[in-house]
């Protein structure tokens, strides 16, 4: 996939001062976990968890999901029925899942030129803590982090721009929205991050059409292939 700017009649790139990086299937390879769990949980009921609803429940809080998920292949569970199995099948691999490709160079990068960075994730702060335990010392590095499935001052979920807003808020500097760039694999993360007023490069599922990327800022492979001078900032090296 090659890097599709979006200018929308203005010039494509703008410089900012801070970045915010979504978590799941962008800094960790959590959707290949979700992909299986959720799978095992519709084959036992004899339906299948097809690419089509995956795509739906990029970027959403796990309430959210467990709606979607119920609704969709009509399984014969509660919605809260179907939250505590996935959690509980999930706890042990969510754990230990790796960094995608680059994440951790790019965070690390960031800090190293004093970049003011954070997280905004659809997670509860309970599933964030967990994904991230093992990773303490990178995640440590990021300002702070917004966990829209549990703080109370996010009132609606991606693609509402509210997690966006509530996270730029808490920069110290309190930076305008325009000078916020947001890392996002996901399209209703991207959504969320343009009604905030922000600049959003996109770093897809494979599955995701070119339609529902048309909305980002830049898209992009991988977190590898990120241009930070682009938008104002020191250069991966």
């Amino acid at each position: 996939m090659t890097p599709v700017p979006v200018s929308f009649g203005k010039k494509a790139f703008n410089n900012v001062t801070h970045v915010i990086f979504d978590l799941d299937g962008l800094i960790l390879d959590t959707e290949t976990i979700y992909k299986s769990v959720i799978t095992a949980i519709a084959n036992q009921h004899g339906k299948q968890y097809s690419n089509v609803i995956r795509i739906k429940l990029l970027g959403s809080p796990d309430t959210d999901a467990a709606r979607i998920c119920v609704s969709e292949m009509k399984l014969p569970m509660t919605k809260l029925q179907f939250l505590t199995e996935f959690r509980q099948r999930s706890k042990l691999l969510l754990a230990s899942c790796p960094f995608m490709p680059g994440a951790e160079n790019l965070i690390k990068h960031l800090h190293k030129h004093k970049i003011p960075i954070a997280v905004a994730t659809s997670s509860s702060k309970d599933s964030a803590d967990l994904k991230t335990a093992k990773y303490k010392n990178t995640f440590d590095l990021f300002n702070h982090i917004v966990t829209g499935g549990s703080d109370p001052e996010v009132k609606h979920g991606k693609p509402s721009p509210d997690i966006f807003l509530v996270c730029a808020s808490r920069f110290k500097d309190l930076p305008d929205p325009r000078k916020c760039l947001v890392l996002e694999d996901a399209p209703n993360g991207v959504t969320a991050a343009v009604e905030a007023g922000m600049q959003c490069i996109m770093v897809p599922d494979e599955h995701i059409t070119r339609e529902q990327t048309l909305h980002a800022t830049q898209v992009l492979q991988s977190l590898k292939d990120v241009q930070l001078e682009l938008f104002g900032l020191p250069p991966l090296r």
